[in-house]
């Protein structure tokens, strides 16, 4: 109890510090809105408070300070996101529940190298080629319950974890159809009657980028692990009756999915709702031929919690947008564009990076980019490059659980802790910058 009584205090004294901080600089919403987040990430990183019950107190805090409305706040616990999540992890279950994982990861350590290190690396790998064409949510959630069961080691399992979750979001920058950030960026571009990056051009100027954040996190998430082994009987095995049900399930979806996805400008896909492809799918399992699922059976195992998680993040989101903080933040950055281009580029990188820890990276680079744009049009600094490295790091969120449906995700396996995926979180965002800024100066440059 008295630890407990400390972990808030401290996270009270923070918030408060934060509020003292910002008072003199921002108006007294935007204000108490950056005051509560630390309030939160505090209580979300030293588990003063069960992470469910911090994930609700937007819905007390936010009306109260005048940043939202209840019904404001609100409705971000029933995004479109968290019902993809919950079919996913719907299925998930059914994976578990039926022993599919095990034939699964057999035939997994059958193609990789049976160290612990070639196994990290082939779901980094895994995670991010897939992310390049699927949403890194789907993806994450498709790839999680596997790398659970490869071993019962607590510590291997949180490795494990993010891995997965970490190679979703930098394999999401490798497309222009990644991840919604790059959209934007090609809209705004074709807006501002740029000339668009041609898909072949964007994979040859990202790929050096990914494949080096690649080594960097796998070799990283497999230190200190040289004595760990991974048993796993690789004897045949024949797939069960539910076994192949599920597997029908699976494929079914990533065929409806693969389908859907539009490849601009040859295919505009079919424009169904990839959380109500996800969903329906998980759905699908409670009715027959199916039937895996039970709804009173099954029920205990869905986290709710990370459900929770999902809608305080999008609430954050919200709030940076309704206060207009997000804005302060775009044009700040643009306060400093008579820097040397290395400099402004470094200044760019980080902001962006630790700002889409704790805002929505669509809405961030939404506001940014057409600032971004006429800063440099102003200055004769190339656009495209700042606008690049702006959309890239707008995928860098590595810290939090709120920051990205992947952390979110990676959380709900319930072997990672928020001060955990904080460290190394961390390093990732420095790491990510140093490397974007090392290639956008000196290749990018050259290429664009």
């Amino acid at each position: 109890m008295m630890e407990q009584t400390k972990k808030i205090a401290i996270s009270l004294i923070l918030g408060g510090l934060a509020f003292a901080g910002m008072i003199p600089f921002f108006n007294f919403e935007q204000s108490m809105m950056v005051a509560m987040i630390v309030l939160m990430v505090t209580l979300w990183t030293n588990e003063g408070v069960p992470l469910a019950v911090v994930s609700l107190l937007p819905i007390v805090f936010f009306p109260a300070a005048g940043i939202l409305t209840t019904k404001e706040t609100t409705i971000n616990y029933a995004n479109p996101i968290i019902y993809l999540f919950l079919g996913g992890f719907l299925i998930a279950i059914a994976v578990e529940k039926t022993g599919l994982h095990k034939v699964i990861a057999n035939r997994m350590l059958a193609l990789f190298p049976r160290s612990v290190r070639g196994i990290i690396f082939a779901l980094i790998i895994t995670s991010g080629l897939l992310s390049s064409v699927l949403s890194n949510t789907t993806t994450t959630l498709l790839l999680l319950p596997i790398a659970l069961f490869l071993t019962e080691d607590v510590k291997l399992k949180m490795r494990l974890a993010l891995g997965i979750a970490y190679g979703a979001s930098i394999g999401g920058i490798l497309t222009p159809i990644g991840t919604p950030p790059n959209l934007i960026l090609m809209g705004i571009m074709e807006e501002m009657g740029m000339q668009a990056i041609p898909f072949a051009t964007w994979m040859y100027l990202v790929a050096p980028l990914v494949l080096t954040m690649f080594i960097a996190v796998g070799f990283i998430l497999s230190m200190g692990l040289k004595d760990m082994h991974i048993e796993t009987d690789l004897e045949k095995t024949v797939l069960t009756s539910e076994q192949k049900k599920v597997l029908a399930v699976i494929f079914g979806l990533i065929a409806m999915l693969l389908v859907n996805a539009p490849i601009k400008p040859f295919y505009s896909g079919l424009g169904l709702s990839e959380p109500g492809l996800l969903l329906g799918a998980g759905l699908l399992l409670f009715v027959p031929p199916f039937s895996i699922l039970d709804w009173m059976a099954d029920k205990d195992n869905i986290p709710y919690r990370i459900m929770f998680l999902f809608g305080a993040g999008f609430a954050i989101a919200a709030a940076f947008s309704k206060t207009g903080m997000a804005q302060e933040i775009a044009t700040l950055l643009a306060g400093f564009s008579s820097l040397p281009l290395l400099l402004f580029i470094l200044l760019i990188a980080t902001m962006v990076t630790f700002t889409t820890e704790i805002t929505s990276n669509t809405a961030l680079i939404s506001i940014m980019l057409p600032i971004l744009y006429a800063m440099a049009k102003q200055t004769g600094i190339d656009p495209t490059i700042i606008m690049l490295v702006a959309t890239i790091c707008a995928s860098y969120a590595f810290m939090l659980p709120i920051a990205t449906p992947p952390n979110a995700i990676a959380m709900s396996s319930g072997v990672i802790s928020i001060r955990t995926m904080a460290a190394y979180g961390f390093v990732f965002n420095i790491l990510g910058i140093i490397f974007i800024v090392t290639i956008a100066n000196f290749f990018w440059i050259k290429v664009l």
